[in-house]
């Protein structure tokens, strides 16, 4: 059997040709413009990020995103929150990858699995900067050209498409013998 035979066809489509998928946990530190004394909450928020094709084997995500902490000084008589812009780039490897794609024309999907949060947020040893632990998660797709090849049936007759009678919706008499007429009328 060869796909070059009049029983199979080639059909060029878009399909999924590389999946991966990267948990990450960086530690980012913060330095306040006072002593903190201790953390009252840490959020991060105003996630960005893009993806692209970094190599055969590889996507890259450059992202960005805002930490936030709410912190008291001043032996805890004042609160202040402190802001900071952090970048990140993830590597992500391809774990599973289609080696029959068509061409090198790619167009790379990314989803935020666990979109950045904190897991930790605490007032460092020396005492003047606030240390947090952030962790994020992404899945990519890699959606390229590829061939797929289905067998046609050689026997196939095609049938007039206004012709009812080409589909056989009669009805055999064992689907006869189980119709019930009268369960509309039927009272428990």
């Amino acid at each position: 059997m060869t796909f070059l035979d009049k029983e199979y066809r080639e059909i060029i489509t878009k399909a999924v040709c590389g999946k991966g998928r990267k948990f990450t946990q960086d530690s980012h530190s913060i330095s306040p413009s006072h002593r903190p004394s201790s953390i009252l909450g840490c959020w991060v928020i105003n996630h960005l990020y893009n993806a692209k094709k970094k190599s055969e084997d590889t996507v890259e995500i450059n992202g960005s995103y805002d930490i936030n902490v709410w912190y008291s000084y001043n032996d805890n008589t004042k609160t202040e929150v402190v802001t900071e812009r952090v970048t990140y780039s993830d590597i992500i490897p391809l774990s599973i990858k289609d080696e029959k794609s068509i061409n090198n024309e790619y167009d790379v999907i990314a989803k935020v699995i666990q979109q950045p949060n904190c897991l930790e947020c605490k007032i460092a040893s020396k005492g003047n900067k606030v240390t947090i632990e952030i962790e994020r998660e992404f899945i990519v797709q890699i959606i390229g050209d590829t061939k797929v090849y289905v067998r046609v049936n050689p026997n196939w007759e095609k049938a007039d498409e206004d012709d009812d009678e080409a589909w056989d919706f009669e009805m055999t008499e064992d689907e006869a013998k189980d119709v019930k007429p009268d369960f509309f009328h039927k009272k428990d």
